[in-house]
C-alpha cells in the first residue's frame, strides 16, 4: 500500500516538519510505503508527481491550511488524480477541516489518516478554478491578502479580525447582479460569500445552514447598511444569527452567474481568484475526505 503526503512547511506555526518522523513511523508500522513531498517549487512538484505510481496509491494526505488544500485540490483535479484525501489541518483558520471535525492534535490527525472512514463532500468551481470551502468578493475579502504573514503565524485568526476592524471605516459598496436557477438579485453590496462549508476566516457559524453534501451553495450577500450597524451585524455573524438580518440576502443554489460593471476580484478559499464575471457550479459529492470513525 502507498500513501502520498504533500505538506506546506510555511503553514501556521511552521512546525509540521517536526512531526514527519512520527508520521512516517506510524504509516510504516501499518504496512504503508509513504511518499513525501515538501510543497514549494512548482517544477519539483511536477517531477515528484510524475514519479509516483498512482495506480498503487490508496490515499493522499495534505498538510497545511485552507490555501494549501485549495492549491492541491486544483492541482490534483487538473491531473485527474482521484484518490481519498486525509487532511492535516496545520494552517491558521483551517475552516475546511472544521466541516469534518478533524482535531488539531497531531496524534489524533495521524490516527484518523491511518483508518479508512470517509465522507464524500461537494466541490465548487468558479470559471476554471475549484474551491473547497468559500468563494467571496467585495471590499472586505481582500483583507486576508493584506495580513502580514508573520503576524498571521503569530496571532492566528486574531490577525484577520484586527485587520478587518481596521478596514471597516473604508468600506464601500459595489453593484453586483446574481442570477441562479430560482433567484435573481441585483444591488449595492459590501461583500458576498458563496459557501460550501459553514465557517470562513475563523467565524465558525458564518453559514450555519450549509450542508457539504446537498449539492447546493449557501449564498450570503451583505447589503449596504449604515456604518453604525456593522458592528452589531458582526456580532450576529459570530453567533450565527445573521441569515435573518434585513441587511443579509440569503438563498441557496446549485449554479450562479455573477456580473458587475465594476472590476472586482474574487477570493477562493483565501487565495486570489478570477475577476468578475463568474460562473459558479456545485459538483455534488466529488471529494472523498478521511474522517474519524464515529461508531
Amino acid at each position: 500500500m502507498i500513501s502520498v503526503l504533500f505538506y506546506n512547511p510555511k503553514s501556521g506555526s511552521e512546525s509540521f516538519a517536526g512531526y514527519l518522523d512520527d508520521i512516517i513511523a506510524a504509516f510504516q508500522n501499518k504496512g504503508y510505503a509513504l511518499f513525501v513531498h515538501r510543497i514549494g517549487d512548482d517544477l519539483a512538484l511536477e517531477q515528484f508527481v510524475s514519479y509516483v505510481p498512482w495506480d498503487q496509491v490508496t490515499k493522499i494526505m495534505i498538510a497545511g491550511g485552507d490555501g494549501t488544500i485549495h492549491k492541491m485540490i486544483n492541482y490534483l483535479m487538473g491531473k485527474a488524480i482521484d484518490k481519498p484525501i486525509a487532511i492535516f489541518p496545520v494552517g491558521t483558520a483551517n475552516d475546511f477541516s472544521k466541516m469534518f471535525d478533524i482535531p488539531n492534535n497531531i496524534n489524533e490527525m495521524i490516527a484518523i489518516a491511518l483508518e479508512d472512514h470517509y465522507l464524500t463532500c461537494d466541490l465548487g468551481k468558479v470559471n476554471d478554478r475549484y474551491f473547497v470551502n468559500v468563494a467571496s468578493f467585495g471590499n472586505l475579502v481582500e483583507v486576508g491578502h493584506r495580513v502580514n504573514h508573520q503576524l498571521k503565524n503569530t496571532l492566528g485568526v486574531l490577525a484577520y479580525y484586527i485587520k478587518g476592524i481596521e478596514e471597516l471605516p473604508k468600506l464601500k459598496t459595489v453593484n453586483i447582479k446574481f442570477v441562479t436557477e430560482k433567484t435573481t438579485f441585483e444591488g449595492d453590496v459590501f461583500f458576498a460569500l458563496i459557501m460550501n462549508g459553514k465557517s470562513a476566516g475563523g467565524f465558525r457559524k458564518l453559514s450555519p445552514l450549509s450542508d457539504v453534501q446537498d449539492g447546493l451553495f449557501d449564498i450570503l450577500i451583505f447589503k449596504k447598511c449604515p456604518l453604525i450597524e456593522i458592528m452589531p451585524l458582526l456580532i450576529q455573524v459570530w453567533n450565527g444569527e445573521h441569515p435573518k438580518s434585513s441587511y443579509i440576502e440569503y438563498f441557496q443554489a446549485n449554479e450562479i452567474t455573477i456580473t458587475s460593471d465594476q472590476e472586482i476580484l474574487s477570493d477562493l478559499d483565501g487565495e486570489p481568484g478570477p475577476y468578475l464575471p463568474l460562473f459558479i457550479k456545485n459538483y455534488q459529492k466529488t471529494l472523498k475526505i478521511n474522517v474519524k470513525n464515529t461508531k
